[in-house]
């Protein structure tokens, strides 16, 4: 009746050994090793509210009814199967002879067990009983020596049995509802075979019905012996369980005495302590009222104190003091009616504070962005900057930022300014009364004047800068500082949760549950340790407003001092930069997100302090530059002005971090203005050389060789101007270049120094190169179609007044176009030194020129050879073949060659002569060949055909008497007609 409920009480016996041991030898004792869970408690009363929910005590609850005072299991006494009959006298046996029948009453101690209480116990050992039962069957029990073989053979007949049962029936996935398996054990070929034989169907049937009962009964009797193998082993079980019985007897009584003595400590030794405990706690009580009034004492003087921080700018004093009064208010003195307003005051004042900040740390900005920059500390009064920047932090306002930006634009202002206000009045030439716009006073003002202006308030800038970045380095690095701590927070509230949670687990694991008068010693402890915390969190709040001057007794706040070190509101100290130590405390309401968004912040708006400086010149140059003052400026001081302001956008640059390029661009655009007048001045002035250009041989000055010396040197640039005490030498007749001799006009020579002008405007001007190379490619391009309509089309007629163009000016014009195209990849390679690779397609146009210079070069040899060709025509017509000989037209033709060459010699080199005369003789050659043919003479030895060849011997003699044509090969065998 009490096998159920005890079941799981009772241990087993394979832990019996661990709980107890027993004495043979010796008489009876018991050995406690650890004490038994009480599973019957006190059945709970009304009364007995406070540990309804607590387990039962093994020392109050000893001598009330438990499952250890049953005696034996019935259930399993009364079922025993090995007896033939029940013994009627089964309970006078076993428990006297005045044992008397009678109805056992259900006991209100033991639930009403069902089925369902066991579901969950047989759902676990299911599996377990399944695998002990396969064990047992492949290894069964050792039994006596005599049964073996007889098992033995049984088992070996029970094998030889089931060998006969087909593998089908074994398998553990066996189903007729597969067609496979239906078909295996019904085989339809028993009946589809024999089909109208109905006898035979039947005989089959019948057949195959008697072997699947043979296969049924060989299963059942093996089923059944397996059985009756294991019977014993039951039955062996159930006896072992009076031997069991008796050690839990003996065991019960040991339990029994000791939970006399238990009792016997508890009340001599006990009672009393625990009558101390609840002294002490009735102490801590009173120790925390106590602590409560001072905390309210405490607590009344923060508005005094406060107003004492504020009046010495402790803006985050006065903010952790609210904080810290607000958080008392609500954890520790919440509901308190004299306390009711205090927390919509500190509110107020709190606002207030918000306001008081914001309005200091616009003077604050206003004053550290106007102040004189030639103080040497960088920053105002950094201990109040990072006070107010906490402050601002720990309120959240977070535009602050804005406010110093405003600030700083409207000094960048005045900083342009002071700077001209400043130098204008060192200038005796501009009277401020007269003049009175500062603009006006600027625009008087000469370039050197006005560079030097520019150069001062770059200077200025420089220095406002740096005071810029030295002030929000201060500010980056205290919400850094406070992003570290913030971080750090986060790390060790991670480790404090951890080691509070394994904690609370061994304590919980470790407190008895002893109880006195309700209260369990466990919540003694909890009482206890909160108590002990207010109080820590107490004193903090009270050494935070002893900080400064105040009505409250510090003497007695000490002595509440506790010596725990785990408060939450922990701070850590750090130094700025400056040198300015900084307390940060835990409670900043600003995510690590939001953090590192001020961070990034303050980074732009040091990059915003760079582009309003840069756009500040930018308008300072543009108010200049309205009366097209910087237009006019020369090369030398528009190079002057870039240097300066390259010079300042890179210290912006390395003081800042990041390009600004308003100023840049604004200089790059003057610089296109530059450049177009540049080249337009360039331009024109070519166009008038060439307009007045006779086109004679112009003589070389020594500076022009120089020149060009300079450049076979690498040095593409203008030489330096020479004192006027300098050698004077007479200037030469060619321009020597490589080697050779060039003989120019005086057009090509300054052509050479304009161009040369334009690779030093790009040295000087870096930003420029593109456009110049443009510039400088259309000047090149007006220089070959100009000369080619003065030259070739006879342009210089009408512009020069010239009476013809000769071959001399032909020659003249082709030798310095060569020498145009001698300095084009010069040029190229000058300006592909000084582009970014992206912008190496550019280059194109220097090979568009060239091949335009080559084109032209040879358009006048074809027109030298086209003068001749005309001559040759004219005066080839008219020839006879008679004496005397050499015939006056092979005489004219001789005299116009040599001409010619007279012309020409002394301006083409050897090799371009020789050519271009090789190209006169082939003329001459189709001209002569062509009247011979119409004549009809041929090369038949005849007297007419010696008349020719005197006259060609007279030719080819006069032409190979020419200088540099000696050895010219004219092949006059080509003036016969080839026989066929």
């Amino acid at each position: 009746m009490a096998s159920s409920h005890s079941s799981q009480s009772v241990p087993h016996p394979s832990n019996i050994d661990n709980m107890f041991k027993k004495d043979m030898d010796s008489s009876k004792h018991f050995k406690l090793v650890r004490s038994l869970p009480d599973v019957c408690p006190k059945e709970p009363t009304v009364g007995d509210l406070h540990s309804l929910c607590d387990p039962p005590s093994i020392v109050a609850d000893q001598h009330e009814w438990t499952v250890y005072d049953s005696k034996v299991n019935l259930p399993a006494a009364l079922n025993d199967p090995r007896l033939v009959k029940r013994e009627s006298d089964f309970f006078t046996k076993t428990w006297g002879a005045d044992f008397i029948e009678s109805e056992v009453m259900p006991s209100p101690y033991l639930p009403n067990v069902t089925k369902e209480d066991f579901a969950s116990y047989l759902k676990e050992t299911s599996k377990r009983e399944k695998i002990h039962a396969r064990c047992k069957y492949i290894c069964p029990a050792k039994d006596e020596l005599g049964t073996v073989c007889t098992l033995s053979n049984n088992h070996d007949k029970s094998r030889t049995d089931l060998e006969q049962v087909p593998k089908v029936f074994m398998k553990p996935d066996f189903a007729l509802d597969d067609p496979l398996t239906f078909n295996v054990v019904l085989p339809w070929s028993h009946f589809s075979g024999a089909a109208g034989k109905g006898s035979r169907v039947v005989g089959s049937s019948r057949l195959l019905q008697e072997k699947l009962i043979h296969y049924l009964d060989v299963v059942e009797v093996n089923i059944a012996h397996q059985i009756s193998l294991r019977s014993e082993a039951f039955f062996h079980a159930m006896t072992s369980q009076h031997e069991l019985q008796d050690y839990l007897r003996e065991t019960s009584q040991a339990v029994k005495v000791l939970r006399d003595k238990i009792c016997h400590i508890d009340n001599v030794m006990c009672k009393e302590s625990l009558h101390i405990l609840r002294q002490a706690m009735t102490r801590k009580n009173c120790v925390m009222l106590y602590n409560k009034l001072k905390l309210m004492a405490t607590v009344q003087q923060t508005q005094p104190t406060v107003q004492l921080l504020l009046s010495t700018s402790d803006f985050v004093g006065a903010l952790d003091l609210i904080a810290t009064t607000q958080e008392v208010l609500q954890q520790e003195l919440q509901g308190i009616h004299s306390l009711r307003h205090l927390g919509s005051q500190l509110c107020e004042l709190e606002k207030l504070i918000g306001k008081m900040m914001i309005a200091d740390f616009s003077t604050y900005a206003r004053r550290d962005l106007s102040r004189s920059l030639e103080e040497e500390n960088q920053v105002l009064e950094e201990e109040k900057l990072v006070c107010l920047v906490l402050g601002l932090l720990k309120q959240r306002k977070l535009h602050f930022l804005e406010i110093y930006r405003e600030e700083m634009i409207v000094a960048a202002k005045n900083v342009i300014k002071q700077c001209v206000i400043s130098t204008v009045s060192y200038i005796e030439e501009i009277d401020p009364e007269v003049v009175v716009k500062l603009a006006d006073q600027m625009r008087m003002m000469n370039f050197l004047q006005w560079l030097e202006l520019s150069k001062n308030i770059f200077t200025t800038f420089i220095h406002f800068l740096t005071r810029i970045k030295a002030t929000l380095n201060v500010i980056r690095s205290v919400v850094l500082l406070v992003l570290d701590r913030s971080q750090k927070t986060c790390i060790l509230d991670g480790t404090f949760s951890s080691g509070s949670s394994a904690k609370n687990s061994i304590v919980e694991s470790e407190v008895a549950y002893l109880t006195t008068e309700g209260m369990f010693l466990s919540d003694a402890f909890g009482e206890v340790e909160q108590c002990s915390l207010e109080t820590e969190i107490k004193n903090q709040r009270t050494l935070t407003v002893n900080s400064e001057p105040s009505g409250s007794d510090s003497t007695s706040d000490q002595e509440c001092t506790t010596e725990s070190s785990s408060s939450r509101e922990q701070s850590s100290s750090s130094v700025t930069p400056g040198g300015v130590e900084i307390t940060i405390n835990e409670d900043m309401k600003l995510t690590d997100l939001e953090l590192g968004g001020i961070a990034d912040s303050i980074q732009k708006l040091l990059y915003t302090a760079s582009d309003v400086c840069h756009d500040r010149c930018v308008k300072f140059l543009m108010a200049r530059a309205k009366d097209g003052f910087l237009e006019k400026l020369n090369s030398s001081e528009f190079v002057a002005l870039s240097r300066a302001v390259e010079a300042f956008a890179q210290e912006t640059e390395s003081i800042c971090g990041r390009k600004s390029m308003s100023l840049r661009v604004a200089l790059q655009s003057q610089a296109n203005k530059i450049v177009h007048r540049f080249h337009d001045e360039r331009k024109t002035k070519l166009s008038l050389l060439l307009d007045n250009e006779r086109w004679k041989q112009a003589e070389v000055p020594a500076e022009f060789q120089d020149l060009v010396n300079s450049i076979e040197d690498g040095k593409i640039s203008l030489p330096e101007k020479k004192t006027s005490g300098s050698e004077e030498r007479k200037p030469a007749d060619y321009l020597i270049v490589d080697g050779q001799k060039y003989a120019v006009v005086g057009t090509v020579l300054l052509l050479i120094r304009i161009f040369l002008e334009y690779c030093q405007c790009v040295d000087d001007i870096p930003s420029i190169t593109t456009d110049m190379l443009t510039r400088l490619s259309d000047l090149l391009k007006h220089f070959n179609s100009r000369s080619s309509q003065l030259v070739l089309g006879a342009g210089a007629l009408q512009v020069v007044g010239l009476k013809t163009i000769t071959t001399k000016n032909l020659a003249l014009a082709s030798r310095c176009l060569q020498l145009i195209v001698h300095y084009i990849p010069i040029i190229r390679a000058h300006f592909e030194a000084r582009l970014l690779p992206k912008q190496y397609s550019i280059l194109r146009h220097f090979d568009h020129i060239m091949k335009e210079y080559n084109d032209h070069i040879a358009e006048i040899s074809a027109k030298l050879v086209a003068i001749m060709d005309s001559l040759f025509e004219k005066v080839l017509t008219k020839y006879e073949v008679k004496a005397p000989m050499p015939s006056t037209c092979f005489r004219n033709v001789c005299k116009q060659m040599a001409k010619m060459h007279e012309a020409i010699y002394d301006l083409l080199p050897e090799e371009q002569t020789q050519m271009l005369f090789l190209r006169i003789n082939a003329s001459f050659k189709l001209h002569l060949k062509k009247q011979l043919t119409r004549l009809a003479v041929v090369n038949d030895g005849g007297p007419q055909h010696g008349l020719v060849m005197a006259d060609v011997a007279f030719y080819t003699g006069n032409i190979q008497a020419l200088k540099t044509l000696e050895n010219l090969d004219l092949n006059m065998a080509e003036i016969w007609k080839q026989k066929r």
